[in-house]
């Protein structure tokens, strides 16, 4: 082993799906260079997940992505598309429009909640957008790369990877590893994290084909269809409203049926009988089988090793919580390593992580689950109902954490807040103002790194240049009535008032928040972040 290649890097992260290049990118982001290890050739060829929820988009446009995302090919195709449908076929009889409570269509304009809207954009497009991202802000990209194994002390993970190309084997020695290899994920297998939640819900393969099924869908733009009749039950999904499109069909283990029992031909029948056209020519590019499941990583964290995405959390699409609960795990983390590596933050603030992370995780799994369960309403069929669901406006926006990194905050427990009011544990609320002769919403203002927000005159202003001084520490301070001006309603009701300070740290959520003065501005400050930094 003395004769290996050795490597070193403050960060490897392992699997190159949209948690793994998501998490590169931010650590990048936050000026942590990492290696990303990905076994796979390429970024996936296959359009997988496709529902990038508002609040990820504000996530994206803080990486300076979210125009390239919503310019992709996909995105544009999809951009009128709404509503979710059940019918026979496409061509022939439609059973009807789901109406549910908690469904917030696409569509609908969040102006009162957030500054951004959704993308419908493919994972085979979104990939690629973060891959390039990644590497124009320092990260190393290797696929055809695998872990082969690994190990850990407490000054870092010493990694043998594989360059499948070559065959050459190399060692890695890592500050920390970041594991989003997925829902099998053989890291978190190695360090023997088990999963907690309902388990296996159903089994489906993902059938990307192309077929020109543009006289049946007529004007509908819808953003999936359920089908089913005497030949399937699945969901038929476009990807550009004409000839690209996906077919997710159910399938069941137990009375023996596998992948291997849809060759290239059945598929091609199967999507026929969705379309309601025997005579269509079909062609089928690729088949993924999948798990509709609902589980949550035991541990989020296991020494220097901490899972994101899918090797933590697995849920089904219902409500398309489930890559974006990734994306967001990946933001969570990445400013937190990034501190801690660089000396600006004592370990104990990476514990965060799990605390806040892993209640949104067993909260979001359990309300995908619900969702699905619901599904069969559309058809008629008899359900609990939304008994239990929260709308999905709560889901994307009003998380609610605890944990050392949050001061104070709202009565109750995670996972949801009753509303983004400038609390503790909230995400910072949206809100117009204007900086600079530039209308904006306050979301803007939060682009990754610290950030106090008060009213002029008042102490808290030159309160913060002096503890950010103290510690070290860049603070960027907005003062409604200087800086900021013009403000709407809602932003003078929360953010305003001079004697109101509201902390905000680099991932948009509130830190620390004060209502009155004290007696010493500045101690109170300093004290605050060296709290939630682990800096005492």
């Amino acid at each position: 082993m003395s004769d290996l290649r050795k490597e070193k890097t403050p960060a490897l992260v392992v699997g190159g799906g949209v948690a793994g290049i998501s998490a590169a990118a931010f650590l990048a982001f936050w000026g942590l260079p990492s290696v990303l290890v990905e076994r796979h050739s390429s970024t996936s060829a296959h359009p997988k997940a496709r529902g990038v929820n508002a609040r990820t988009m504000e996530l994206l446009a803080t990486l300076g992505v979210a125009g390239r995302v919503r310019a992709a090919d996909s995105a544009r195709a999809l951009a009128g598309n709404s509503g979710i449908r059940a019918m026979e076929t496409l061509a022939g009889q439609e059973y009807g429009v789901m109406h549910a409570p908690y469904f917030v269509d696409p569509t609908v304009s969040l102006e009162g909640i957030s500054p951004a809207g959704w993308c419908l954009c493919d994972q085979d497009e979104l990939e690629p957008i973060l891959l390039e991202r990644a590497v124009e802000l320092g990260a190393d990209a290797r696929f055809s790369t695998s872990l082969e194994s690994f190990t850990q002390d407490g000054d870092g993970v010493t990694a043998l990877l594989r360059d499948r190309s070559t065959d050459e084997v190399y060692q890695v020695e890592a500050g920390y590893l970041v594991a989003a290899d997925g829902a099998g994920s053989p890291v978190r297998q190695a360090l023997g994290v088990g999963r907690d939640g309902p388990g296996t819900l159903a089994h489906y393969l993902n059938i990307h084909f192309h077929a020109d099924l543009r006289e049946a869908l007529g004007e509908r733009r819808f953003i999936l269809s359920y089908v089913v009749n005497s030949h399937l039950m699945g969901a038929l999904v476009p990807v550009d409203n004409a000839v690209n499109w996906l077919l997710h069909v159910m399938y069941d283990p137990d009375a023996g049926q596998g992948p291997d029992d849809f060759p290239e031909e059945r598929c091609a029948e199967l999507v026929r009988a969705a379309a309601g056209l025997p005579g269509l020519d079909v062609k089928i590019n690729s088949v993924l089988p999948w798990e509709a499941a609902g589980l949550t990583a035991a541990s989020y964290r296991a020494g220097r090793v901490l899972l994101v995405g899918d090797a933590a959390h697995v849920m089904p699409p219902s409500g398309a919580f489930g890559s974006n609960t990734g994306i967001q795990d990946a933001h969570n983390l990445a400013w937190k390593l990034a501190a801690v590596s660089a000396g600006a933050a004592g370990p104990a603030l990476l514990d965060s992580y799990e605390a806040e992370r892993r209640p949104i995780a067993v909260a979001t799994v359990e309300q995908a689950v619900l969702r699905s369960q619901d599904r069969p309403s559309m058809l008629g069929e008899e359900t609990d109902g939304a008994e239990g669901i929260e709308p999905d406006h709560t889901v994307h926006f009003r998380q609610l954490y605890r944990s050392g990194a949050v001061l104070g905050g709202p009565d109750g427990s995670p996972p949801w807040a009753a509303e983004c009011d400038g609390r503790p544990g909230t995400r910072a609320p949206h809100a117009r103002v204007s900086l600079a002769g530039r209308r904006i919403s306050t979301i803007d203002l939060f682009d990754g790194s610290w950030v106090l927000v008060t009213g002029s005159p008042g102490p808290w202003a030159p309160a913060m240049t002096e503890a950010a001084a103290r510690l070290g520490l860049a603070v960027r301070v907005y003062r409604l009535g200087a800086e900021l001006s013009e403000p709407d309603e809602r932003c003078a009701a929360v953010y305003g008032g001079a004697a109101t300070a509201t902390l905000v740290r680099p991932d948009g959520f509130v830190a620390w928040r004060s209502d009155r003065p004290a007696p010493d501005p500045a101690a109170v400050l300093e004290s605050a972040l060296r709290t939630v930094l682990d800096r005492r």
